[in-house]
């Protein structure tokens, strides 16, 4: 049997850590960087290659889902981020009417996209469309910037989200303005006004410019790209018809402690 010197032992300390600490160069980190700009820089190149490519099969795709009922509020729904924005009866009754859900990228900034949500005619607001736009807004740089032969510019690269990104707000016209969802139901932040304690109704979305829990990014990023495998239950810690049953009687706690993180587009 070999004998070792275990975790917590004495002499535990007196070991050597067999890896050094690393010394770099300033010509190494030089070099390193330009590999990381240069990483960066791919990933946009066949990012738009990628979404040039899959606009037409979204097309297709809405088309498709247009003949399935609910087939937007239920994929909606089974995203633990959005649905924990939407645990009001009223909200998923009011996004029952939903029937179609598309997400349009900024073709210069791909990173920037309008979300826009068609309704059918419902007994809460008299829109048929409500949409929340996050703009590109072009740093001054890029007005003297010459992009390359991939159409890539130095702005691009160093693309900043809280800087370059505008998001819009719409006043949603509500039918009885005393019965407004976002009325009865209002947003709640916490100490800090970049976290939500109560996200109320899932329509603040709309009529708050803030987005502290990202859903726009979330319903952009990962749930229309995926709305299928969303819609058949597919995706892992999506929401299950049984998990909701389960959950009925959680309290608010419980329920953000789920809460997943969703991530911001790649820089």
């Amino acid at each position: 049997m070999v004998k070792g010197t275990k975790r917590g032992s004495p002499g535990a300390e007196d070991e050597k850590n067999p890896l050094p600490n690393v010394e770099l160069s300033d010509e190494d980190a030089k070099k390193l960087t330009e590999i990381q700009r240069d990483l960066a820089h791919a990933e946009l190149v066949l990012e738009r290659q990628a979404q040039a490519t899959l606009k037409p099969v979204y097309e297709k795709r809405r088309d498709v889902v247009k003949a399935i009922p609910n087939f937007w509020p239920v994929a909606l729904m089974r995203h633990s981020l959005f649905n924990y924005h939407a645990q009001h009866n009223a909200d998923q009754t009011a996004l029952s009417y939903l029937e179609d859900l598309w997400v349009e990228k900024d073709p210069s900034e791909h990173r920037c996209f309008t979300i826009e949500f068609h309704f059918k005619e419902n007994q809460f607001f008299n829109d048929r469309i409500l949409k929340k736009e996050y703009k590109f807004i072009p740093p001054p740089a890029a007005d003297t910037e010459t992009p390359d032969k991939d159409g890539i510019t130095e702005s691009m690269l160093d693309f900043s989200w809280d800087r370059d990104v505008q998001i819009s707000t719409v006043k949603i016209d509500w039918k009885e303005p005393e019965k407004a969802l976002t009325k009865m139901y209002p947003r709640e932040t916490g100490e800090d006004e970049d976290e939500i304690a109560d996200p109320g109704s899932f329509f603040n979305f709309f009529e708050h410019e803030a987005d502290p829990s990202e859903v726009g990014i979330v319903i952009a990023n990962e749930i229309f790209p995926e709305a299928i495998e969303y819609f058949l239950g597919n995706v892992d810690g999506d929401v299950t018809d049984s998990e909701e049953e389960e959950d009925e009687d959680d309290d608010a706690e419980e329920i953000d402690l789920e809460k997943p993180r969703p991530k911001k587009p790649k820089v």
